[in-house]
């Protein structure tokens, strides 16, 4: 694919001192003060590359520098690319986002919400009704995350290791695994971040007929040019393979935390992690490695209505209709939402099907646009798209958890401070 051409911020709205600012803020507040290694940003508006820089370091230990091909873990980031393969399965008329999950996943067809009691003997009631597709796309399927430590629910995915940074077992042996546990509330009633788009990738796999990697590699990556974006990272690109540190003392994921005073822990060494070699479990929720090109690519194909240089990945409608915030009712997050932590804000956001969107950018307190979509990974990468302002930003970093400083707020801010030219 065609990489777009790079310009000056001015030739398309934007401001390169407001610009320069963004990455004095990110140079003195983080990685001089050690809470990044390093950090990229790439900035994408009217067609154009406004913005690319690398600041820092990839590898503290080895002082490999940050450069424009560095391999990222993209964890959650694997999550709108999962979702956009699942409703190219939906355009094909192979599924439907109202059909009960227990047609595909039979063994979950008695699936119960939980009562009371902890694994294996749960005390469960009957959902009011069944878990449909679009609860896994939205996340409201009932479904959680074990690291939200909230509940008996949480703790029966940390002893079966399910949705764990570090991935372990199968993708089907997860799905057997969930038919033992409950779910934590009756699909559609509430919104929690949750293992439901590694459940929609192995849904990819069965409803396909071919592996979930395979469909992705043929019908997104390779068709897209996206080269750099895999479940794994090849011994020929080692190389350029970050570490990944966490923001906790002792090395660990913890989301819930309060704010870090800047330390840094090797968590996962580039030269002997498990990205290293293909996983036993292939996570859709969040497995991909990536560069901060490829996923331009994908964005700029979902800027682009869902096409990009002549290949289409879904119709306009059908992107519009994922970007659409699709909570019951029309609510925003915090008017459903039973979970401790997901990647992001909640004032003013809805969510749709892979997407959180920004619905009333007031009551955010973060300058935006209505329609704007986002989304991020664990290691605090993210993105985010205006299709008002035909703007793309894209940062990578790699540090655990995400929740440890207010880096997406601060971008979006500084971001939207650098545009002199709006299209609203």
């Amino acid at each position: 694919m065609l990489a777009p051409t790079p310009a000056s911020p001015e030739s398309a709205g934007m401001s390169t001192t407001a610009l320069n600012r963004l990455e004095a803020h990110l140079k003195s507040r983080y990685i001089d003060a050690g809470r990044f290694p390093g950090t990229q940003v790439l900035i994408y508006r009217r067609g154009k590359i406004v913005h690319s820089t690398v600041q820092g370091f990839a590898d503290l230990e080895r002082k490999v520098p940050v450069k424009d091909d560095t391999i990222f873990r993209i964890y959650s980031m694997t999550k709108p690319i999962t979702s956009v393969a699942f409703m190219m399965l939906v355009e094909e008329g192979k599924v439907a986002l109202d059909e009960p999950v227990a047609k595909y996943i039979p063994e979950w067809k008695n699936l119960g919400v939980f009562v009371v009691g902890t694994a294996p003997a749960f005390l469960t009631r009957p959902p009011t009704r069944p878990m449909q597709i679009v609860d896994l796309l939205r996340h409201t399927s009932g479904l959680t995350y074990g690291f939200q430590q909230r509940s008996n629910v949480d703790a029966a995915y940390r002893e079966k290791k399910i949705g764990e940074v570090i991935k372990a077992g199968t993708l089907d042996g997860m799905i057997e695994d969930l038919a033992k546990i409950p779910l934590e509330f009756s699909p559609g009633e509430a919104w929690n971040y949750s293992v439901s788009t590694d459940v929609l990738g192995y849904l990819v796999g069965k409803i396909s007929g071919q592996p979930f990697e395979q469909f992705l590699k043929e019908r997104i990556f390779k068709p897209l040019g996206m080269t750099d974006t895999d479940f794994f990272v090849p011994a020929d690109k080692a190389h350029r393979f970050a570490a990944c540190y966490s923001a906790d003392p002792q090395g660990g994921f913890n989301p819930l935390a309060a704010e870090r005073k800047g330390t840094l822990t090797l968590q996962d060494d580039p030269t002997t992690s498990s990205f290293l070699a293909p996983p036993s479990l292939i996570s859709g929720g969040g497995g991909l490695c990536s560069t901060a090109a490829d996923y331009l690519t994908f964005c700029r194909a979902l800027l682009n209505g869902g096409e990009l240089g002549g290949v289409r990945l879904l119709g306009p409608k059908t992107l519009k209709l994922m970007t659409s915030n699709h909570l019951p009712g029309g609510v925003d997050l915090p008017a459903m939402s039973r979970s401790m932590f997901a990647e992001a804000a909640y004032n003013g956001i809805g969510f749709g099907l892979g997407f959180a969107v920004t619905m009333h950018p007031s009551q955010t307190l973060i300058a935006g646009s209505p329609g704007e979509f986002n989304w991020g990974g664990a290691a605090t990468t993210s993105f985010f798209i205006d299709p008002a302002e035909e703007l793309i930003t894209i940062f990578m970093t790699q540090v655990l958890p995400s929740s440890a400083y207010p880096l997406r707020r601060e971008l979006r801010t500084m971001v939207y401070a650098a545009i002199t030219e709006s299209n609203l």
